[in-house]
């Protein structure tokens, strides 16, 4: 693991608190949404395309997705990025959450332009979001927050994207 997962594993469990399961103490609402339009308003000014998004998620800790189109990308695919209600936490996704083992295997099998990549990341950046890489969330789940009975086997996505 190197420093920077190490970094954000702890940010993970620091965020976790079991009295707070769909969002956190100091969640507020209002603040959360219009962050999240700012950053749909720079993905499609930065793709020059209409991005689709879902916001206020019901019963999740996902607040939402935005989902630049695979026409407006280098290679074709789809990019989702998932924001988390806790932290401003964000998730980039090629296609899918799940559909590849993270951006780098992605970029690996040529369905991830970097140059695409490095929009959304900055995007990200400089709105304040902590990048949070796919592999790291799919890691099982350790701390003391009761998840659904329907997780069989918890990760950290199904902690802070994941639906109660």
């Amino acid at each position: 693991m190197t420093e920077h997962e190490a970094d954000l594993l702890a940010l993970l469990r620091e965020l976790d608190d079991p009295e707070w399961v769909e969002w956190p103490q100091e969640y507020n609402r209002s603040d959360t949404a219009a962050l999240f339009d700012d950053l749909v308003a720079r993905l499609e000014g930065d793709f020059t395309a209409r991005c689709a998004s879902e916001r206020d998620t019901q019963d999740s800790s996902e607040y939402g997705r935005i989902t630049v189109p695979a026409e407006a990308t280098a290679y074709g695919t789809r990019i989702v990025v998932c924001v988390s209600k806790f932290g401003s936490l964000a998730l980039i996704c090629a296609d899918n959450p799940g559909a590849f083992l993270g951006t780098e295997e992605a970029q690996a099998e040529g369905e991830l332009d970097a140059a695409d990549l490095g929009k959304v990341d900055q995007a990200l950046a400089d709105l304040g979001y902590a990048i949070v890489p796919e592999e790291l969330v799919e890691r099982d789940y350790d701390g003391p927050t009761r998840l659904p009975w329907h997780v069989h086997r918890p990760s950290w996505w199904h902690r802070l994207f994941g639906s109660f």
